[in-house]
């Protein structure tokens, strides 16, 4: 009997045994089930992962409205010099422009350029739009520059990142633009951007101190930062000098840009492809609030329609001007949306010709969205269009 109750006593100790075997065995099995099947699961994302990307085919812009392309032609050709006119649809994708791939300064408008690099920055979280920025004396910069003017003592002037583009984009404050591209670490990291965002036919340059100095066939020098110091300045340089000095500018401008270039930028920009969608929103309006150019496109647009642009107004010499542009996005009552840039590199004109060369452009807009786009009409001819003294527009 002892020996029966020993046999089974030991039978009930290796029974937890067997059953922890199993479920061990079972534990393993399912393992390694699970591993297979994990295995199985993620050996076609390894595929895919490493096999060739497949290029996006984009569809190819259609052609320009014919009878548009003749109309900005014919404006162009009316002012009686060199301009540079391109129009482009932001939603059809077309563009219609004379001399849309030539190259002319930018003067002003490259501080777009400089905008979208610090709400690049902003979107990665390198800069903020709230943090402080002291402006110092050293920050002074060139021609206009409002903002220089508040700052007192050593102590400086404190502003936010935000103001600094507010006066940059709507006053055009050369010394916010030059601080914004000293808070970026400089010129090259604005060219960097351009190029990652594989954006063509724009550039910056430098700073405005810089550029406009070079351009005067000076040197930048800190007293310069009163205006009255770096005029004088330029008035002691004896003529040939700034005739080379701005032969040279004008051959090369470092702060260059096409027509094409400049609207495939803002269509992109418009259609929220550069920028987070805060940050696209935040910099086109304070385009839409911008100050500067009151007569070039903004007086030639109908009631109903607005306007979110940079104007660019280069140097006077010899009876001539330099730079004289305005580009931004046209928006009709519908909300169909052009990218226009209208530049002259140089020109004799008066600001009236001027004024109405652009306004004419804006008026072209206007036909071209009101007859070839809502209706499939050509828009009314341009030939009639009224020349002011000098033969321009």
């Amino acid at each position: 009997m002892k020996r029966l109750v020993a046999r089974r006593w030991r039978r009930a100790r290796a029974r937890p045994r067997t059953v922890v075997g199993v479920v061990v065995a079972l534990l393993a099995l399912g393992v390694a089930g699970g591993w297979a099947a994990a295995t199985h699961v993620m050996a076609p994302k390894v595929a895919y992962t490493r096999s060739p990307q497949v290029p996006i085919i984009q569809k190819p812009a259609p052609p320009a409205p014919a009878e548009f392309r003749a109309s900005l032609e014919h404006i162009a050709k009316a002012y009686g010099e060199p301009v540079g006119i391109s129009v482009s649809d932001v939603d059809e994708g077309w563009t219609a422009a004379v001399a849309g791939d030539e190259t002319f300064p930018q003067q002003s408008v490259s501080k777009l350029w400089v905008a979208l690099a610090v709400m690049q920055a902003v979107d990665e979280g390198r800069l903020k739009l709230d943090q402080p920025v002291v402006m110092l004396p050293e920050d002074r910069s060139v021609f206009y520059q409002p903002l220089a003017s508040r700052i007192r003592g050593p102590a400086g002037l404190t502003v936010s990142l935000a103001d600094l583009l507010r006066h940059a984009l709507i006053e055009s404050d050369n010394a916010a633009n030059d601080r914004l591209i000293r808070e970026l670490g400089g010129a090259a990291v604005v060219t960097r951007t351009i190029a990652q965002k594989r954006l063509q036919g724009v550039a910056v340059g430098g700073t405005e101190r810089d550029v406009q100095t070079r351009t005067a066939g000076l040197t930048w020098r800190p007293e310069y930062g009163q205006t009255w110091i770096f005029k004088q300045a330029r008035a002691e340089l004896p003529d040939a000098v700034r005739d080379q000095a701005l032969a040279t500018y004008l051959a090369d401008p470092p702060d260059g840009a096409t027509p094409n270039g400049i609207v495939t930028a803002l269509s992109e920009l418009r259609r929220g492809e550069l920028l987070s969608s805060a940050s696209t929103d935040f910099m086109l309006g304070l385009m839409g609030e911008a100050r500067t150019g009151q007569m070039r496109l903004r007086a030639g647009l109908a009631p109903g329609w607005a306007l979110a642009h940079k104007t660019g107004t280069g140097p006077d010499w010899r009876g001539a001007s330099v730079g004289i542009n305005d580009v931004g996005l046209l928006t009709a009552p519908d909300g169909r949306t052009y990218a226009v840039a209208v530049m002259v590199r140089q020109t004799r004109q008066g600001p009236s010709a001027r004024h109405k060369l652009m306004q004419t452009v804006a008026h072209a807009v206007e036909a071209q969205w009101q007859a070839g786009e809502r209706t499939g009409e050509a828009p009314p001819a341009f030939g009639a269009a009224p020349v002011v003294a000098g033969g321009g527009l």
